[in-house]
């Protein structure tokens, strides 16, 4: 039987790969991605020479039984995504359940994840912290969020498009 490989990758700059991470992704014969064009930079940087398969949102129900199959034959496959953590907002976390249910084994080879990286160097609480994905892309329904969230003692960290985040932090405010 394969293995799945969750493999963490670099937020930005793409030297901060880990060794690991870069041994794993040339070892496996298939890695997984979500946009395989950004991808493939961070594979030619270190040199894997690795097969890049499409896995995102749009695909991930006809692309996930392939998969078993192919790790259930043996096949050792890694899944990796733009940057950062898979699994984290991001649909990696379909495929690892099915691995699971499927008795396969998952491994982890951690890394950046941009959830706690902010966290850690905002200044705010890191003792303890919620983690509330996306924010809701209508205001209305933001404006919500903040009113629930307004006592709220732990730290919430979310993700938000880079083209609004002027507009959430006013209606933060």
């Amino acid at each position: 039987m394969g293995t799945l490989f969750v493999v963490a990758t670099p937020i930005g700059n793409l030297d901060d790969i880990s060794l690991r991470a870069s041994k794993i992704l040339s070892s496996v014969p298939t890695v997984l991605a979500e946009d395989t064009r950004k991808s493939r930079i961070l594979l030619d940087h270190i040199g894997a020479k690795s097969n890049l398969v499409a896995f995102h949102d749009h695909n991930k129900e006809k692309a996930s039984p392939r998969v078993i199959g192919m790790l259930l034959d043996g096949v050792d496959v890694a899944i990796i995504c733009d940057a950062g953590t898979p699994g984290i907002a991001d649909e990696a976390f379909y495929l690892v359940r099915e691995a699971i249910r499927a008795g396969i084994p998952v491994v982890p080879i951690p890394g950046a994840c941009a959830a706690v990286v902010a966290l850690v160097c905002s200044g705010l609480p890191t003792d303890r912290f919620i983690f509330e994905n996306f924010l809701p892309a209508k205001s209305a329904r933001r404006r919500r969020f903040f009113e629930e969230m307004k006592n709220e003692p732990r730290t919430v960290v979310f993700y938000e498009a880079p083209f609004r985040v002027e507009k959430v932090l006013l209606e933060m405010k």
